[in-house]
């Protein structure tokens, strides 16, 4: 930021909004997946028109959210800690030890959400990662950039595919995720509630951890951490000239690399020759793919955002995301209730449709439920909680 700012930062209406989307889009992306419980009805009992609605919802659905409204949370956690950094260093203090205690507090969060998440928790791979945004907090802008550059390029995989040019026998780590999802799905369908908690918040998060590394989600979350702050400081969610023409062509070079990365993905990802291929560089271009898309959101996001009329449309956007996190949490417990057998158990009778409508409601109930805690918080219950904690002494 300037050297010339002398008041607090504040709030983004065009991050708050984005943010509520993000979290929107995984709502409706973990209703499709039942939760991370794929029991449905059986197809062949449907009609033929509601067979091909279905596959339509869930491949509308997926291509548009699935691997980026994580990716939009992600490069807002970024943008964030700009934010909370920056303030602090107004009034001459290092937010960076605080903001450790920050992600120590991350951690239960992520407990509290794994809990009725059985395959882990996006919450604590942020509180491992988020610890680089300590590390290069006092980098410069150039050396942030190289290194989210560096991270983005998923260099590990890369690694892997040489080595295995180098030495035919070569093989990829066996992480044990397979095995461990596996006895997550077994003790799940279960319904012993007892046991299912005491799974998600051991095994579930392990398997959800090794899930990440396999799936490049770890570098691909510390790159996105730090162009999020590098959006922050160059003022980027700041409507202006500058700021427009970035997301301008940001959109249109988004779009342009999408096309030809999709076709790689496709190619290599999803009709990969050898399971190797398919592990390593179709990882790759699957993560790449998904990082162009999300940009494509991101951008055309802000810019469209600029107008009177999206921005009433995406009003709802903005009390969802300021409390963002109570909102995550509460999907998940919601989520657990409605699908698993120790819940409603309504997963053997919801398919893609019916379940895209039941997250479309969940949703909208907890707009109203923003609404009406706003209007008398000023922050939501979780968030209110993190910050007092953030600030105890």
């Amino acid at each position: 930021m300037h050297e010339n700012i002398s008041t607090k930062i504040p709030r983004i209406e065009v991050v708050d909004a984005l943010r509520g989307f993000a979290v929107m889009a995984i709502l409706l992306v973990h209703n499709l997946e039942h939760f991370i419980f794929p029991v449905y009805p059986d197809s062949t009992n449907y009609p033929h028109w509601l067979s091909i609605l279905d596959q339509g919802v869930f491949d509308i659905t997926f291509s548009l959210f699935a691997g980026k409204s994580y990716a939009i949370f992600a490069l807002l956690f970024g943008f964030t800690f700009h934010i909370q950094y920056t303030n602090q260093q107004i009034k001459g203090n290092d937010f960076g030890y605080r903001f450790l205690w920050r992600l120590l507090l991350l951690v239960g969060f992520a407990a509290l959400n794994a809990a009725f998440f059985p395959a882990g928790d996006v919450l604590l791979l942020f509180s491992i990662v988020g610890i680089l945004l300590f590390i290069v907090r006092n980098w410069s802008d150039q050396a942030i950039l190289i290194a989210a550059v560096i991270l983005l390029l998923q260099p590990v995989e890369w690694v892997h595919y040489i080595l295995k040019l180098m030495d035919s026998s070569y093989t990829l780590p066996d992480l044990g995720v397979g095995a461990m999802y596996k006895m997550v799905a077994a003790y799940t369908s279960e319904g012993d509630f007892s046991k299912f908690i005491l799974g998600n918040l051991t095994l579930g998060q392990k398997a959800s951890l090794l899930w990440a590394v396999g799936a490049g989600r770890f570098l691909q979350t510390a790159g996105l951490f730090l162009l999020g702050l590098l959006i922050g400081r160059k003022q980027l969610f700041l409507f202006s000239p500058r700021s427009i023409r970035f997301w301008t062509f940001t959109l249109i070079f988004a779009s342009i690399l999408y096309g030809p990365l999709y076709v790689l993905k496709v190619n290599i990802y999803d009709q990969g020759s050898t399971e190797f291929i398919k592990r390593t560089i179709g990882v790759v271009f699957d993560m790449w793919q998904k990082l162009a898309f999300t940009f494509v959101l991101v951008s055309a996001f802000v810019l469209l955002y600029q107008t009177a009329k999206f921005k009433r449309l995406t009003s709802k956007f903005r009390y969802y995301g300021k409390m963002s996190l109570t909102n995550y949490i509460m999907q998940s417990i919601v989520g657990a209730f409605l699908y698993f057998p120790f819940g409603l158990y309504l997963a053997p009778h919801c398919g893609y449709t019916l379940s895209l409508c039941i997250g479309i409601i969940v949703f909208f109930l907890q707009v109203l439920c923003c609404k009406w805690w706003l209007k008398r918080y000023k922050q939501g219950p979780l968030e209110s909680l993190w910050h007092k904690l953030t600030w105890i002494r």
